[in-house]
């Protein structure tokens, strides 16, 4: 029973991330967008820059629409959804392996007289950690593979920007004509941008690093399983607080509704974001590629080069870039999938007690 209860878990948060990836998949190539975008500090001017102040997220949106149409908002969407299946069916399988153990072993604790038979707060965190991890390692080459679709355009305007001011430059130092650099220029202006596929993603990510490549930014990806250990710590201790509560109240009646699971499904999101978040600026700017950086001094060759250089030339703001849209994005799927993935499991059992009524009255 409790293999079918881990399966049935498992299809059904791939269900529900499916649905709610493909509901804020827009708010998130944007927000992968503003966390990998560079902007110096005021009293760093020694560094030579093409940042400008970024716009806030509705704009941004409606530029990406004007200038790349929808199907900018939607990059690397195949993708983003097979991560999406793969990493909550794998994480939602291995968490309800890992949590029937710790039930069972509380259980057992309790028979032995040590403690009053439920899983503790720690004990929670452990079980998320370890499901977190699985599934860090295992889908790392794909969420590579999205940062890079959906920062495609944003890098080949930066290389862009970097070929027009070389040519600027040129021109100043050898005294190049101006209607020779203006036809230079249009020609650049000219080129259309290169279809950018998944296979393209990934011979891309090949030709630069080889197969490590593909595991660009999974050093701070697993710093982050704290993220879903702090969000599942916070909605299995909540769940378990109001089941108590209501249990006292209505005598046995602990059941949960939508609304309560979506509600609870925020609140947990809302602080695990918050308290992770720089870690996953870091991941992003790591997994896109580096030209997206400009000048040298803002590109990185690792973790730890990466969170040193955006001290010294962005300061700590540039660790919480674009948080307010990530909040939106991740809160909003995290409600639609909690509530979407209870249901489909409430519907699971349901079928399961039907079945079980069904063959034993045409056994009798």
């Amino acid at each position: 029973m409790s293999e079918s209860n881990a399966i049935a878990n498992g299809l059904a948060g791939a269900g529900g991330g499916i649905i709610a990836q493909i509901i804020t998949y827009p708010l998130q190539t944007v927000n992968t967008r503003q966390q990998t975008e560079r902007t110096l500090k005021r009293n760093k001017q020694s560094l030579p820059s093409n940042t400008t102040t970024a716009p806030g997220t509705l704009l941004q949106i409606f530029q990406v629409i004007r200038t790349e149409g929808w199907g900018g908002l939607y990059s690397g969407l195949k993708p983003s959804l097979l991560g999406t299946a793969a990493s909550q069916g794998i994480y939602y399988y291995f968490y309800q392996v890992f949590k029937n153990k710790a039930v069972a072993i509380a259980a057992a604790r309790k028979v032995k007289g040590r403690g009053d038979g439920t899983v503790g707060m720690f004990g929670w965190l452990v079980v998320a950690a370890i499901a977190g991890s699985l599934n860090v390692l295992l889908t790392n080459p794909i969420w590579v593979l999205v940062t890079r679709m959906q920062t495609h355009t944003q890098a080949e305007r930066k290389i862009m920007e970097e070929k027009k001011e070389a040519l600027r430059k040129a021109a100043s130092e050898s005294a190049i004509a101006d209607s020779t650099l203006q036809d230079k220029l249009d020609e650049l202006n000219s080129i259309k941008p290169r279809p950018f596929g998944t296979i393209h993603a990934a011979k891309e990510v090949y030709n630069e690093a080889g197969t490590v490549g593909f595991w660009k930014g999974v050093f701070p990806a697993l710093i982050m399983v704290c993220n879903p250990s702090i969000q599942f710590m916070i909605y299995e201790s909540s769940l378990k607080h109001l089941r108590a509560k209501r249990a006292a109240k209505k005598q046995g009646n602990t059941s949960i509704s939508a609304l309560e699971v979506f509600l609870v499904g925020a609140i947990a999101k809302l602080g695990a974001t918050v308290t992770t978040y720089p870690l996953l600026v870091v991941k992003s700017r790591l997994q896109a590629k580096q030209e997206i950086g400009g000048n040298n001094s803002l590109r990185y060759s690792g973790t730890f080069d990466a969170v040193l250089k955006m001290i010294r030339y962005e300061g700590i703001t540039g660790f919480y870039k674009g948080m307010s849209t990530k909040i939106v994005q991740s809160v909003f799927a995290a409600s639609v999938l909690f509530m979407i993935k209870e249901e489909l499991v409430k519907a699971f059992i349901v079928l399961t007690n039907k079945s079980k009524k069904v063959s034993s009255n045409l056994s009798s």
